[in-house]
């Protein structure tokens, strides 16, 4: 096969399971949307705020004690799926993570009804919720089991399976947790909590077994195969806990400085920003993260892999972005209500930050690909403590607008240092066809913030929706020129 072939293969795998799991994800919001409305309508503000506290508080605790083995569970696999003639060693690989994750399940769910005092005291300061924790604790077990068979199925490229899991679960959890809450309302939160873990894990549990039937253990001889695996995945959590920190600090600061308020505009500002790019960033994990540990070697082949990603990832999100900036006072109160308008100007300055995500997030996986996670950490930590300062300080000087200044900020900091260290560390360079597409799409965005500041209406909406449809014409030119898409599509449509 020639490398153009080569390429146009690897552009077209990208740009195909992107929009797959780009799709699901946009489906898992509108499905998850539809349920909120519901179970708010069923339990009212009391009970929603009831089971947002039980959810948070066992993924704290499950992400605390599952070791991080659904993400370097997928290394695991990836290191041994090419290799196919040393099959003995993939199924070594499968059994070694299945041996953890159960044993990270009993740990978790031990330590749950262990510490359900101590969660009650620090989670509610009202009536006496221990026996809900100690309920709660096998959904701890159920989440540890469902985390390592995913890293499985993501480590063997069972890409569609893990698609249809996840549609049919989002799916699953609106026709259970609905009825549940109808008939027995706040008395069925811990029922109907269980029930969904539980869908989850037989969904999950049921792409992966037809694999690799179970085989479990537990020698001390075998376990230690696996502490490479377990360090990683301790890098992982302990990333996770500090950017859940560097949040908690800056909800924190902004309560003490502005006010719930405040607070509630920041949150409902990032939740939007976030979700809206998470439906194009969503194969990132599940697709290119495998891809990128199955390279062995520095050089040509891993400078390729992480630049494809990032054009594609820049093509596909850019217009969307263009189009979030644009739709943001509908968007708003069709979301929220319109109270949370006075966050408009803070998401349409923190979109930047997307645009840099789009290029930061594939180098981001490099030192989890090598197993580094000394360098992994590092960047967490830059990242994070960057983010704390700039948002306290942007926030001080120019209230919301500030602190969403600062997150784009960040990211801009955030982008030269992995550039920096990935080309000391792994020999990666950013293509100059990566460069040129983010320049182009990040002016496009800079000319439609431009727009946005404007009042006239005329004026917004038509350059706006001119810069859309440049912003997407762009896209659409450059991955037809790259892959067989539009050649593919017309076949369907003749169908």
């Amino acid at each position: 096969m020639s490398q153009m072939e080569n390429k146009d293969t690897s552009y077209h795998h990208i740009l195909k399971y992107t929009g797959i799991f780009g799709g699901v994800e946009g489906v898992n919001i509108m499905v998850g949307i539809i349920r909120n409305k519901l179970v708010a309508m069923i339990l009212g503000p009391n009970g929603m705020g009831l089971v947002s506290l039980f959810n948070s508080t066992i993924k704290l605790l499950s992400d605390s004690t599952n070791f991080g083995i659904a993400m370097s569970g997928v290394k695991q696999i990836s290191e041994n799926y090419d290799q196919q003639e040393e099959k003995a060693r993939l199924e070594t690989s499968v059994s070694l993570i299945r041996s953890w994750a159960f044993l990270t399940a009993l740990l978790g769910m031990v330590l749950c009804v262990v510490l359900s005092p101590l969660l009650n005291g620090w989670t509610f300061n009202w009536g006496d919720h221990t026996l809900h924790f100690v309920f709660l604790s096998p959904v701890v077990a159920l989440m540890a089991v469902t985390g390592g068979e995913a890293a499985i199925l993501k480590g063997l490229r069972q890409l569609r399976s893990l698609a249809k899991i996840s549609v049919y679960n989002v799916i699953g959890a609106l026709f259970t947790s609905v009825p549940i809450y109808y008939f027995y309302g706040e008395s069925g939160i811990v029922p109907s909590l269980f029930i969904m873990a539980l869908v989850q894990m037989l969904l999950t549990i049921g792409a992966s077994y037809r694999l690799y039937p179970p085989r479990l253990s537990f020698s001390r001889q075998f376990l230690q195969k696996g502490m490479n695996m377990i360090r990683l995945g301790g890098a992982f959590v302990l990333a996770g806990i500090m950017g859940s920190g560097a949040e908690f600090i800056i909800r924190s600061f902004l309560n003490n400085a502005g006010s719930l308020e405040t607070v509630g505009l920041y949150n409902a500002g990032y939740m939007i920003i976030m979700t809206y790019a998470g439906m194009v960033f969503s194969a990132m994990e599940t697709d290119y993260f495998p891809r990128l540990s199955s390279i062995q070697s520095v050089g040509d082949s891993l400078n390729a892999c992480v630049n494809r990603q990032i054009e594609v990832s820049v093509l596909l999100v850019s217009p969307l972005l263009v189009a979030l900036m644009i739709a943001v006072p509908i968007l708003l109160p069709l979301l929220y209500s319109g109270e949370f308008l006075f966050a408009r100007n803070m998401i349409q300055v923190a979109i930047f930050a997307m645009y840099l995500r789009a290029i930061t997030l594939p180098m981001a996986y490099l030192p989890l690909a090598k197993g580094d996670s000394v360098s992994y950490l590092l960047m967490e930590a830059v990242y994070d403590i960057s983010v704390v300062l700039l948002v306290i300080c942007g926030f001080k000087a120019w209230g919301l607008w500030g602190a969403g200044l600062a997150l784009t900020l960040a990211s801009v900091l955030e982008l030269m240092v992995l550039c920096a260290y990935m080309h000391w560390k792994y020999g990666y360079r950013l293509g100059s066809l990566a460069l040129k597409y983010a320049s182009i799409q990040f002016l496009l965005g800079l000319m439609s913030y431009v727009v946005v500041c404007q009042d006239n209406p005329v004026v917004y909406w038509l350059f706006g929706g001119a810069l859309f449809g440049a912003s997407l014409c762009y896209s659409v030119i450059v991955l037809k020129s790259k892959t067989h898409l539009w050649e593919s599509l017309k076949r369907r449509i003749k169908r």
